[in-house]
């Protein structure tokens, strides 16, 4: 389970880069019933701000500026020293998008790309430690990878955060999903898992791995209907899974991913 207790490796924060600010606002906040709160001094243009669900941060929102790039969410891990973070990337084969950075007092922040393409961020906390609201309806809960080469990702982040993993087989001869917990932590604090597949089926994003989120909600085929029912659209599901819950895999109308689940617990 992911919780919003600081420690080395775990997801801490997640934004959305989107091409229309004020669509992705509405089409959130009627999907999970998320309030959108702008930046200050952002002004009418709603440029980027937070997602609040019961008052809680539980994501942020900003305007996609890179040129070329497709609207996706990014997670952030967190990390003791972003700049050491930095150095260890580029010495795995791994690539910086974002420098380290400071964001005033609430943190540091650097951007990457893991050696198969796949997205990804840290987080050095100062005064903010992230997300305030993780593992209940409408908030985070869980983050997947998925990528042409699992045996690579995990040595990559398993060098870089120190995760270890337990492997499981998918049903029906569906390869193998490897579970993340974070270092120096039990299985009870999972955080993710790692999937293999092929390039054809990572036509979403050109062929390459990438990250995105898993959203805890309450009834997930109440919340496939709002996201079709608003422009969004399903790539997978609604189905059951065993021991995990009932899940779909949803694309925003700008094209960034998501996954919707009803935990088995509830």
């Amino acid at each position: 389970m992911i919780t919003t207790e600081p420690a080395a490796g775990v997801p801490c924060w997640l934004d959305l880069g989107a091409p229309d600010v004020p669509a992705a606002a509405a089409f959130y906040g009627t999907v999970f019933g998320w309030q959108y709160e702008p930046m200050e001094g952002g002004g009418e243009d709603m440029e980027g701000g937070m997602f609040r669900r019961d008052g809680k941060v539980v994501a942020g929102l900003g305007k996609l500026t890179e040129e070329g790039a497709r609207s996706a969410w990014m997670i952030y891990y967190n990390v003791a020293d972003a700049d050491a973070a930095t150095q260890a990337v580029e010495k795995a084969g791994g690539t910086v998008r974002v420098a380290p950075v400071d964001l005033g007092e609430w943190g540091r922040m650097a951007q990457f790309t893991d050696p198969l393409g796949g997205q990804f961020a840290v987080w050095q906390p100062g005064s903010d430690s992230g997300v305030e609201l993780v593992d209940a309806p409408g908030s985070l809960s869980w983050t997947e990878l998925y990528t042409t080469d699992p045996g690579g990702a995990k040595a990559f982040y398993g060098d870089l955060f120190g995760w270890s993993y337990s492997d499981m087989s998918l049903p029906g001869g569906g390869g193998t999903y490897s579970l993340i917990t974070p270092a120096g932590l039990p299985e009870e604090r999972m955080q993710g898992g790692i999937m293999g597949l092929p390039a054809e089926a990572l036509a979403l994003n050109g062929g390459k791995p990438y990250w995105h989120p898993v959203f805890d909600v309450e009834d997930c085929d109440a919340a496939v209907a709002r996201v079709t029912g608003n422009g969004g659209s399903v790539q997978m599901g609604p189905d059951d899974a065993e021991d995990v819950g009932r899940l779909a895999v949803c694309v925003d109308p700008a094209g960034a991913d998501f996954v919707v689940l009803k935990p088995v617990q509830r």
